[in-house]
């Protein structure tokens, strides 16, 4: 999924993120130190939309809320993204963070609609 996440001066920013989704929710995970984390604290309304692996988007695009996750939801939305994706996100990203030293964050994407334009 492409992920677009708004800076202070209003542009927007593209990131691929893996996400998976249970019922009505979807989460995503993203390192403690990216910039992403700052923006969404800032504006937690995002847009995102269906794109290639290398972020080429493919769909239509929506809009929603993006919450950061703790304690025991976020380790629930930890083990529905490792099960989707065992060896990228069980093992890989895990580690990478791990060699980063920083920590694992997810957030649940809320209020989904489709995005007017």
């Amino acid at each position: 999924m492409l992920l677009q996440t708004r800076k202070r001066d209003g542009t927007w920013v593209d990131t691929p993120v893996n996400i998976a989704v249970a019922g009505d929710r979807a989460f995503f995970r993203t390192p403690g130190r990216a910039s992403k984390n700052k923006r969404l604290r800032n504006f937690p309304e995002v847009r995102f939309r269906p794109c290639t692996w290398r972020g080429r988007p493919t769909g239509p695009p929506a809009r929603a809320t993006a919450r950061l996750l703790s304690g025991d939801e976020a380790a629930a939305a930890g083990r529905l993204i490792n099960r989707k994706y065992p060896v990228l996100q069980g093992v890989f990203v895990p580690l990478v963070h791990r060699l980063m030293r920083t920590r694992t964050l997810h957030y649940e994407l809320t209020d989904v609609r489709e995005d007017a334009g």
